[in-house]
């Protein structure tokens, strides 16, 4: 029997709890905590948790520390900080860096130096170190062990790009797991773990739905959520940066649309349009994860029996 054929099967199975998978999309992954913040209100906590990048990230945070409001306002006191303000990236354009949005100048320094002899010399375009210090500063020291919620991490094999889930049988910490799942190829040098180097999981798994599907008992269901981009049909790229990056978006659309096949429940906050790298309302995306929650709440109590 495959994936498919077993999906199917068990369907028709009574549930009894959920795995949840969290997606990758940068600062529209904040939406993540408001769908975390809407289920705990409901007294619904996951068996486990799947994430990808930003998924990942919050994903683990919430694993460790199952208290959406908590994690929220932590999340919150980090964004508004001066330790996040000025992380240690190249200041490609001054004009920006003193923005308070690591991802903003981030940006800057791709567009930017995508057009010089770096792109074509490095691997690289930013700070790999400073992208790990972001990670422990959000979730310290913990190890997968710590988590109160199993925790599963997906990241791509560099340079076999076979999709990996670290879990507890990884002997790490979660910092270096969720640095190696939000490693952008080209932005981030491939970060290295027990002789091995692993980059984006986003690029295999945006949405971790089928690793969720794979790791569900029959009587459980799995959630998605997804925050990834949704091309505008009204916005022309306008150089090569942004060609390469609508190239991108596309492909990540229709990659999540094959991901979704593995959900039993698809839960799709509305930022979609919010740039990856803007963490600057971040009450407002919580909010939208919240929202989408909320509209999706009926029918997950249904398959839950909880009607």
């Amino acid at each position: 029997m495959n994936l498919f054929e077993r999906i199917i099967a068990t369907r028709e199975v009574k549930k009894n709890g959920f795995i949840l998978a969290l997606g990758g999309g940068g600062g529209r992954g904040l939406a993540h905590l408001g769908v975390l913040n809407l289920l705990e209100e409901y007294g619904l906590k996951p068996d486990a948790i799947v994430g990808t990048s930003i998924g990942a990230l919050f994903g683990a945070m919430y694993a460790v520390q199952p208290n959406a409001k908590a994690v929220i306002e932590h999340t919150l006191a980090i964004l508004d900080s001066e330790q996040f303000a000025y992380l240690p990236l190249y200041p490609a354009d001054k004009a920006k860096w003193h923005d308070k949005n690591w991802l903003a100048k981030l940006s800057s320094v791709a567009r930017q130096t995508l057009l010089y002899v770096r792109a074509a010399t490095n691997r690289s375009v930013s700070d790999t170190d400073a992208l790990i210090d972001i990670a422990q500063t959000f979730c310290g020291d913990n190890s997968f062990h710590d988590t109160s919620i199993p925790m599963f991490i997906t990241a791509v094999q560099f340079p076999s790009g076979e999709c990996h889930l670290f879990s507890d049988d990884s002997d790490i910490i979660l910092s270096s797991a969720i640095a190696a799942s939000m490693a952008i190829p080209g932005v981030f040098n491939p970060i290295s773990i027990g002789g091995h180097k692993y980059v984006d999981g986003g690029l295999a798994s945006d949405i971790p739905a089928k690793e969720a599907q794979l790791l569900a008992d029959p009587d459980q269901l799995v959630v998605a959520v997804n925050v990834g981009a949704r091309p505008s049909k009204d916005h022309l790229p306008k150089n090569n940066y942004e060609m390469l990056d609508w190239a991108d978006q596309i492909k990540s659309l229709h990659l999540r649309k094959h991901n979704r096949s593995f959900a039993d429940l698809f839960i799709e906050p509305m930022v979609g349009f919010t740039q990856w790298y803007d963490f600057s309302h971040p009450d407002q995306e919580i909010e939208m994860g919240r929202q989408a929650a909320l509209k999706k709440l009926p029918e997950l109590m249904k398959k839950l029996g909880r009607e």
